[in-house]
């Protein structure tokens, strides 16, 4: 799988991008992941990739020239199968698009920045719009860091146990149960009973159990969703 990323700030994704899960996924051939200065295909001697927005609002825009060039320069090494712009009035990222994605290609994520980009590349270059939440950042390449990571984590070989992404919360469209580790016993608080009883079918029922539990106190509106059989995953 191969992933661009267009940003103005490069900087801001070196250190997401080459630790962790990512990190060892790219060093072993798993996912191939470029980071584009949008400044590489400016002419002007200041590189300039923004101006002024038409009408009485404040704040720059990124200008569509240096985007157009860009996006038709990497589409001529191979098309993408989706052009993505980080917006806050995206649709939300969530486990079931993010499934969806990490059975692409190659995806191209453009960052906005500033008061966003000039709206004829959203019209004619972007093919999907994706926010992380309801809440306005100052640029997209932390949201871009988040989307590759979730992407990049349910790619096959990414993580140790493969089984263990399928178990993360949202998957079923719940969350996940609680999860304990060595010692049984620390401080006086105990491991549940179930989980160290070796049953497996009873302690898929008890985490069953548990994930409707803390979902419906919780996440109470992701509890509705899912009684209406509305978890696609």
């Amino acid at each position: 799988m191969r992933i661009d990323i267009l940003t103005v700030l490069p900087e801001l994704l070196a250190g997401p991008l080459d630790h962790s899960i990512v990190g060892r996924a790219r060093k072993a051939g798993l996912v191939e992941v470029n980071v584009i200065p949008l400044r590489n295909y400016t002419h002007d001697r200041w590189r300039t990739v923004d101006d002024y927005a038409y009408g009485p609002d404040a704040g720059m825009v990124l200008k569509p020239e240096p985007i157009f060039e860009a996006v038709e320069a990497l589409q001529a090494e191979g098309a993408y199968d989706e052009v993505i712009y980080t917006s806050p009035d995206g649709e939300l990222l969530t486990q079931p698009l993010t499934n969806a994605l990490s059975l692409k290609g190659r995806l191209l994520i453009l960052c906005g920045h500033y008061k966003g980009v000039d709206h004829r590349v959203r019209e004619h270059l972007v093919t999907r719009e994706v926010s992380i939440g309801d809440y306005v950042l100052s640029g997209g390449e932390l949201a871009a860091a988040v989307m590759v990571d979730a992407i990049t984590r349910l790619i096959p070989g990414a993580i140790g146990d493969e089984t263990s992404a399928l178990t993360d919360s949202f998957q079923d469209g719940l969350l996940a149960p609680p999860a304990y580790t060595r010692p049984a016993n620390f401080r006086g608080w105990g491991v549940p009973e179930v989980l160290v009883s070796g049953n497996f079918p009873v302690i898929a029922q008890w985490q069953h159990e548990q994930a409707l539990e803390r979902t419906k106190r919780l996440r109470p509106e992701l509890y509705k969703r899912y009684e209406r059989g509305e978890c696609d995953t």
